[in-house]
């Protein structure tokens, strides 16, 4: 049966009363969440529109919170909250809490998307293209969405959540949201219009309206095709690994794949020469990291000012005159952001970027580099993770790689090796900060990298 949206636009901030010493413990646990480790000193209503009315079962708000930590304004997460008298034993692992104060004081609060109910309202909105309160969905009129399509919520760790809807679509939805042009629905509609079949075209979107003081609607979520029966890149790989088989043909189409996006995304939308004034503050922050990185990390200490050279030649080389073009591109891009279908074809997913960097950042124009730099490095994540280890296995991956994407690039990254050493000794820094903070069994993976990439310059 179809979902019925019952709109009854924004909601009094009072709910904050009942939900902040709630959201206080449940938000710090969650994946998606970005400011572990430092305590929220209170939260924000920057929206709330009730979906379903809480006297049904089950009622259901759609929120905008911003949780205040330390100085500043803090982040804007978006949060989907169910309301029930209690909750079944299905819905444990979504209890948020049993709320004692406020408006839904003696109800129990839960994350809506573990039950289909929320799940089922969401793509009927999608699908009718609802405005609701303050949201507002959009859809593509050339793909068809079937209604009671059954829900099914995404497991794993993901830095957003996702809803798959009878293996015919996928649902995105963002959690830390900020206002403005968001990439992961930004490059997917540009690739579209390119006919580009590596990425799944958007079938629909939702907005949420700004909030006071901002001028850009949020990007909250976006539907696209499920690609059923897909393999997931990094789980791939793994697979492969464990059983002794060569990857370097799936390695080479994955290089091929990468360009083809690449080449659609220059010829969609515009891009830029990078001369010595625009490498100057690209070196500077990667040198700026670099520092940051061995301050924190003491492992990377001793190799510090040999990889410093991987920047300061790249600075010499645009002094020299040496220019580059730059480009839209995924920004972030692993084994795990790629899907091969059953019939062998790679697709490139999530173009959200870093999520940790600002948005503004994320969508500058970037050497195309960079997404290889970040695939070479998944592939030695992934020889790593073998037991034993094996480096051979990426040695022969990153060729493959490199040679496939050049067969449809024209040339091939490794022919410029101080560019591309200096993104992969980025990308690297950044890794052994985070495992050192995070996964510390896993910090001896970018550290050998660190030792390889310095190399040159070690006696």
């Amino acid at each position: 049966m179809a979902a019925t949206v019952t709109v009854s636009g924004r909601t009094d901030p009072g709910l904050l009363i009942s939900l902040d010493p709630l959201l206080r413990e449940w938000l710090p646990r969650q994946r998606w969440f970005a400011g572990k480790g430092r305590p929220i000193s209170g939260f924000s209503l920057v929206a709330a529109t009730e979906l379903l009315p809480v006297g049904t079962r089950p009622g259901l708000y759609h929120l905008l919170v911003r949780a205040r930590q330390q100085a500043g304004p803090g982040d804007c997460y978006q949060l989907l909250i169910g309301v029930r008298t209690a909750l079944p034993p299905r819905l444990a692992p979504a209890l948020i809490g049993h709320v004692t104060q406020g408006p839904l004081a003696g109800r129990t609060v839960f994350d809506a998307l573990y039950d289909s109910r929320p799940a089922e309202v969401l793509l009927e909105a999608l699908r009718t293209g609802a405005r609701i309160g303050g949201l507002r969905c959009e859809r593509d009129p050339e793909q068809e969405i079937r209604s009671g399509l059954v829900p099914r919520r995404l497991t794993g760790e993901q830095s957003n959540s996702s809803v798959i809807y009878g293996d015919t679509f996928i649902l995105k939805l963002l959690r830390r949201v900020v206002p403005g042009v968001n990439p992961d629905l930004e490059l997917p509609l540009a690739l579209a219009r390119e006919g580009c079949a590596r990425v799944p075209a958007p079938t629909a979107w939702m907005y949420g309206d700004p909030g006071e003081g901002e001028t850009e609607p949020y990007v909250l979520a976006v539907l696209q095709p499920y690609v059923q029966g897909a393999a997931d890149g990094w789980e791939l790989a793994l697979r492969e690994l464990a059983k002794g088989e060569d990857f370097t043909a799936e390695a080479r189409a994955l290089g091929r794949a990468t360009a083809e996006v690449h080449g659609a995304l220059a010829r969609a939308l515009p891009t830029a020469t990078l001369g010595q004034a625009q490498i100057r503050p690209m070196v500077h922050g990667m040198t700026e990291r670099l520092d940051a990185a061995a301050q924190a990390v003491p492992a990377l200490r001793p190799y510090a000012p040999a990889l410093r050279t991987a920047f300061t030649a790249l600075a010499d080389l645009a002094a020299e005159g040496h220019t580059w073009t730059a480009q839209r591109i995924h920004g972030d891009l692993h084994l795990g952001q790629c899907l091969r279908s059953a019939s062998g074809q790679w697709s490139l997913i999530d173009f959200e970027g870093e999520p940790a960097r600002p948005l503004a950042e994320r969508r500058m124009p970037q050497p195309t580099v960079r997404d290889v730099a970040g695939m070479l490095r998944s592939f030695d994540y992934a020889a790593h993770s073998a037991d034993p280890a094996s480096p051979a296995w990426a040695r022969t991956c990153r060729a493959a790689y490199c040679s496939g994407y050049a067969e449809v690039a024209g040339a091939d990254p490794r022919t410029d090796p101080v560019l591309l050493r200096a993104h992969e000794t980025d990308k690297a820094v950044y890794e052994v900060v985070y495992e050192a903070r995070h996964r510390p069994d896993w910090l001896p993976v970018p550290l050998s990298a660190i030792h390889r990439l310095a190399a040159p310059d070690l006696p």
